[in-house]
């Protein structure tokens, strides 16, 4: 435990939270609660503060475990915690805050009670090189989604299946939004997630691989590819494109990919979710590749 850790362990003891100290008590709908509750909804006070919340015991549970940088941990007053609260408030160097059961609730997203634990973390740099880049690569473009649920399962689709990372492409819903982050069950954690501003700003990174000697073949997927899944060589290093759940791939990524492949369906269905074509083609890609190691 870092020296801050020790130093809040020894501000006082509260006996109902299991012997841990009180970092700081929120009991009113003070700044610092009005900041928290802004990250719920408003992606620009995201972005400008710096943070977002993590709601869940897997999903907090394992940002922990992958290291990802904690602000805060707030736990409801006057409540007796579990044995796994009690471990990550007095093992993390995140502040502990005591809040209100009522405020906890609010932030909670109106559960039928207060969470035991929300978390405050950092945001990381939208930095496509947090993504390692190997002969083995497997990515994942997402373009233009309107969902932060669907990008949280193709988070969790793209961690479960071996690819390298996922970039959201264009204007798009944000990454951490509280709803894209629960629909992970924590693999934006596991997983690094960029945003980046447009299709070119992508194909650049991929240019510089390719110069590096990573041939990385970029791959749309649509209902009118010229090949099947189960038809296409997916153990090269590949950085598939998933297009908006309405419109599908924008031209400009037409225009840029290497080969675009096609899910076969049958059926009434005209198509699939944005997410689950995403994931399906992640299953072929695992499928041809041997399927990644059990974590």
């Amino acid at each position: 435990m870092s020296d801050a850790g020790r130093n809040r362990g020894r501000r006082g003891q509260d006996q109902r939270g299991g012997g841990r100290s009180r970092g700081l008590r929120v009991s009113t709908r003070n700044a610092l609660f009005q900041q928290w509750q802004a990250l719920l909804s408003n992606r620009s006070k995201r972005q400008r503060s710096g943070e977002f919340l993590i709601h869940g015991v897997r999903p907090i549970t394992l940002a922990v475990e992958q290291g990802w940088p904690l602000r805060n941990l707030l736990y409801p007053s006057g409540r007796k915690l579990s044995t796994w609260a009690r471990r990550l408030i007095d093992e993390c160097d995140a502040t502990a805050v005591e809040v209100h059961p009522d405020l906890l609730w609010e932030l909670g997203e109106r559960e039928s009670e207060a969470p035991e634990l929300i978390a405050v973390a950092e945001l990381p740099a939208d930095d496509l090189d947090r993504l390692p880049v190997g002969q083995d690569f497997l990515g994942l473009v997402f373009d233009r989604p309107t969902s932060p649920g669907n990008i949280g399962t193709l988070a969790r689709s793209a961690d479960a299946f071996g690819a390298g990372g996922l970039i959201v492409s264009g204007h798009a819903a944000d990454v951490y939004d509280p709803k894209s982050v629960r629909a992970s069950t924590g693999s934006l954690f596991s997983v690094p997630a960029v945003r980046v501003p447009s299709p070119q700003d992508v194909l650049d990174w991929v240019d510089g691989h390719r110069r590096r000697g990573v041939p990385i073949a970029v791959v749309g997927t649509d209902e009118h590819g010229t090949a099947e899944i189960t038809e296409y060589d997916f153990t090269r290093p590949v950085l598939l494109v998933i297009g908006n759940e309405t419109s599908g791939m924008s031209a400009t990524w037409r225009d840029l990919c290497d080969d675009v492949v096609r899910v076969p369906i049958g059926g009434v269905a005209s198509s699939l979710n944005a997410a689950s074509a995403g994931t399906v083609v992640l299953y072929e890609a695992a499928r041809q590749r041997g399927f990644p190691a059990a974590g």
